[in-house]
């Protein structure tokens, strides 16, 4: 399985409640818009209401567009029980080993795996297991993620993201102004949080960011 990462929506339901709105219409709408994949976060969230979200996601999702599961293997298996349309899971190095995330979820399914470091990035590249595709971070600072480490600036994600073979996705902070800049450097795409979730029109959003995605440097 493989998944267009150009515009990566990672949801916020707390910046999506502050204008008004559910974590399923604003992926709706942002979907409209030129979102090409998205991923569910819900750090606060039991695992009901996790799958609860990812439930009501799946309803308004293409079946193209992956959905990815941030962190909990439990939700992405229970929503896959019961049918819903889910693609993968993203973990972080603190997270479930990528091992143990395959063994669980199959050969099929997306992994997902963040990673800062020249070590871990070749850790990745290397996992047996079979990492699909990889997130660097933080761009630039952001308070969506407070325990990020400091942020790595454009050449440094371009110099990190050559030295795997693998699809990386930058994020933290990102706005359209870094979108071509991105591409040139060897991204497969941008994952963005408050530059939709905390807009008030999550349609114009996605389209102005894929816009810029495709504009070159």
């Amino acid at each position: 399985m493989s998944a267009d990462l150009s515009l990566y929506l990672v949801t916020d339901s707390a910046q999506c409640r502050a204008r008004g709105r559910t974590v399923a219409d604003t992926v709706a709408r942002a979907v409209a818009g030129g979102v090409t994949a998205v991923q569910i976060r819900e750090k606060a969230a039991t695992p009901e209401e996790f799958l609860a979200v990812v439930t009501s996601v799946a309803r308004v999702l293409p079946p193209d567009i992956a959905l990815i599961v941030n962190d909990r293997v439990d939700v992405y298996l229970a929503a896959r029980a019961r049918g819903v349309h889910v693609s993968g899971v993203h973990v972080g190095q603190s997270d479930q080993p990528v091992g143990e995330v395959r063994a669980a979820i199959g050969p099929d399914a997306l992994i997902g795996l963040s990673a800062a470091t020249d070590d871990q990035l070749r850790a990745a590249a290397a996992d047996p297991a079979g990492v699909d595709h990889i997130g660097i971070g933080p761009l630039h600072a952001t308070t969506t993620k407070p325990d990020a480490s400091g942020e790595l600036g454009i050449d440094e994600f371009g110099r990190l993201a050559a030295l795997v073979d693998l699809p990386a996705v930058a994020i933290g902070g990102i706005t359209a102004d870094d979108l071509p800049l991105l591409r040139a450097c060897g991204a497969a795409g941008a994952a963005v949080v408050s530059a939709i979730c905390a807009s008030d029109d999550p349609e114009s959003a996605a389209r102005r960011l894929l816009n810029a995605w495709r504009e070159p440097a």
